[in-house]
């Protein structure tokens, strides 16, 4: 039987299961973040568990072999509805079936088509009562990505801008190093170590040669710190396919993808992917819709005006982060973003204020958009 009802006390240990999870936030893509916990009939908590890597035990497996015996009768708590299918692992809901647990409690139900309620199908035709819904928006948070690219196909995609408080990312000769501080700096790398992929378009690559792995000595990782570092996969747009060899993001070792609207038959190092155009650029809907195809939860955008704007007047962007350092740089310097030009206020993009949080001197402003 499937029920909505729970109580304070399912909401506490669905709280429990939702810190788990949060452990695997850096290595498990592109799986879920998922947690565990099980507690006796008696109110006590015998085992607990988080997914940490695709491939590798789910948190109901690592939770019911932390309980071990005690998982018979016991309540399990957690953050994704069970799977039902075999995968690169066995289901998780037979595991639950098989260790005689009695009840339980789910904060979001699957979208993934593979499960999408099966695995809650098959709980309760064993006889196991389940309760769907707990701390839900909560849980929800964990997986932005993987439940948008389930039910939409394409990432959840977040850009991030670095200006000053006047709105420029550089001078007028284009210099920018640095105009926000090291702790923004150390900031960033930990939002691209939880991404899958970070973006940038040509002229970043023409104008600044990043590299934009993670280093791991910048990003320091505590909350988690035996955990290895994992490089997302790096993307650039270049319509045309023109970039030379010799930038560095091509030359480090580490994968990178250049999106492209022709087919580039010149010899060299350079991966491309081809991918339809709009006028005479990449169609950035079907670019995303291709990051979907090869399983990119979360999308991390550093890039300059040109393509941040592009991104925004489309409405492609799911999160913008802005950091604001405490600098003016002046009418003449870069602007953050080009924006077509509007005739009206009601045409303009509108933001939600999510978050501000002071990061050293600069300010992180989060926003989703309306």
């Amino acid at each position: 039987m499937e029920l909505t009802t729970y109580s304070d006390l399912d909401k506490k240990w669905m709280a429990l299961a939702i810190d788990l999870a949060w452990q695997g936030c850096y290595t498990t893509s592109p799986n879920p973040n998922v947690g565990c916990v099980i507690v006796s009939s008696d109110g006590n908590l015998v085992g607990q568990g988080a997914h940490l890597k695709a491939g590798e035990a789910h948190a109901e497996v690592h939770a019911l072999r932390d309980a071990g015996k005690q998982a018979k009768g016991a309540t399990a708590f957690v953050t994704l509805e069970p799977c039902s299918h075999t995968g690169r692992t066995p289901p998780c809901a037979n595991a639950l079936v098989n260790a005689g647990v009695k009840r339980v409690v789910v904060a979001n139900v699957d979208p993934n088509p593979l499960v999408a309620g099966r695995g809650i199908k098959k709980l309760n035709e064993h006889g196991i009562e389940t309760v769907t819904g707990v701390l839900a928006d909560k849980a929800a948070l964990l997986n932005r990505g993987f439940f948008k690219r389930m039910k939409q196909g394409k990432p959840f995609v977040s850009l991030k801008l670095a200006a000053s408080m006047d709105g420029r990312i550089a001078l007028s000769n284009g210099q920018s190093k640095w105009i926000t501080g090291p702790e923004a700096r150390r900031d960033v790398q930990r939002f691209r170590a939880k991404s899958c992929a970070i973006l940038t378009g040509s002229g970043t690559v023409r104008a600044d040669d990043p590299s934009l792995l993670i280093r791991p000595e910048q990003a320091q990782i505590d909350d988690y710190p035996n955990l290895p570092i994992r490089q997302p996969a790096r993307y650039v747009i270049d319509s045309t396919g023109s970039l030379p060899d010799t930038f560095q993001i091509f030359n480090d070792g580490h994968k990178t993808i250049v999106f492209t609207t022709k087919e580039v038959t010149t010899p060299g190092s350079i991966e491309y992917c081809r991918v339809k155009q709009v006028g005479n650029h990449v169609d950035l809907d079907a670019m995303l819709m291709e990051l979907g195809k090869r399983e990119v939860n979360q999308l991390w955008v550093e890039s300059g005006a040109t393509l941040a704007g592009q991104l925004l007047s489309q409405q492609l962007v799911d999160e913008l982060i802005i950091y604001l350092a405490p600098k003016l740089l002046g009418d003449q310097g870069l602007p953050m973003l080009k924006l077509p030009q509007y005739s009206h206020l009601a045409e303009c993009p509108e933001l939600w204020l999510k978050d501000l949080t002071l990061v050293g001197q600069d300010v992180r402003l989060t926003y989703h958009l309306k």
